[in-house]
């Protein structure tokens, strides 16, 4: 009995790893499923999709399915991509991917530098040279044929590298010629105009121009005298006050404020109190004081009827 149990549960366990469901190996062996999980140890247990990966391997193939497989290791072998096997093969890029070991496929940067490279034997490299000593930039050239200027740079030789910034095609100019710069200067062109066109400074075009001729810069507009007053600026030159020290002073101290002399004057509060003895400056209490009504004067007596002393009637 214990043999049979050992025999049992090694095939149990042999055709488990096979990829057989355990279904499968209940129906085959005429035990239960629960027999077969109590024999199949839950480090080898597996979930469905596992399972129908494992009896895909294990399945037998067709000589269809092999030499498939074979087109496959071939074409990705040669430096083929993914995309460009699965299209010449008419399969899909997962067909392609499920028929190659694991140790076959390449890694993202290998692939990317065979894409590159590929992409690369491509380029009319006569033409790319040409083009490049006629004058044209390495970003140029690769915004021309789709790659990066680093791709443009390995197809050019050593010797005919220029450096950075310089190109061997000179800049066009044109001849600076005196009766057209003055015939132009005449017109109304001025010569900032005149010299981003010839290439040069507005100092040489100024040097062809005739001094009774030359437009100098204005030194500045005529005043036009305001017909009301400007007001003052606070950060402006020293203004002269139309009140007299003396005379903000005895307003001060009939009880004005610095701002009502100040609105009176046209000038700020500030410019007021510095014409004010440091020894007479209100500070803010007693100048809330000053400013309040009689201690006698109340809410009550201000909102009442005044009453005339002759008639006795009240006014309404």
């Amino acid at each position: 009995m214990v043999r049979d149990m050992k025999v049992l549960s090694a095939m149990i366990r042999s055709r488990y790893r096979e990829g057989a469901s355990i279904a499968v190996v209940a129906r085959e062996l005429g035990v239960s499923k629960s027999t077969v999980r109590h024999h199949v140890p839950l480090q080898e247990r597996r979930d469905a999709a596992a399972a129908a990966r494992q009896r895909h391997r294990n399945r037998a193939e067709t000589p269809y399915e092999q030499a498939l497989r074979a087109q496959v290791v071939r074409l990705y072998g040669s430096g083929m991509p993914q995309q460009r096997v699965a299209a010449t093969l008419g399969i899909s890029v997962e067909a392609v991917v499920a028929r190659l070991e694991p140790s076959q496929r390449r890694s993202k940067q290998e692939a990317a530098r065979l894409s590159v490279e590929q992409q690369g034997d491509l380029l009319p490299q006569e033409e790319i040279i040409a083009r490049y000593v006629e004058g044209a930039t390495m970003a140029e050239l690769g915004r021309l044929y789709g790659v990066h200027p680093s791709t443009i740079r390995r197809r050019i030789p050593e010797d005919l590298l220029r450096s950075r910034g310089r190109t061997s095609k000179p800049r066009a100019r044109r001849v600076l010629v005196d009766e057209e710069v003055r015939r132009r200067y005449a017109a109304g062109e001025s010569a900032y105009v005149l010299a981003r066109e010839f290439g040069v400074s507005t100092h040489t075009i100024q040097a062809r121009i005739p001094d009774a001729d030359w437009r100098a810069r204005p030194t500045g507009k005529t005043s036009v005298p305001s017909p009301r007053p400007a007001k003052p600026r606070l950060g402006g030159s020293r203004m002269v006050l139309v009140l007299s020290d003396e005379e903000v002073l005895a307003r001060y101290r009939a009880g004005q404020s610095a701002t009502a002399i100040g609105r009176a004057a046209g000038v700020d509060c500030r410019t007021i109190l510095r014409r004010i003895p440091e020894a007479e400056r209100r500070g803010h209490l007693q100048a809330q004081r000053l400013n309040r009504p009689a201690p006698d004067v109340d809410a009550d007596t201000l909102r009442a009827p005044a009453v005339c002393p002759t008639r006795g009637s009240a006014l309404r």
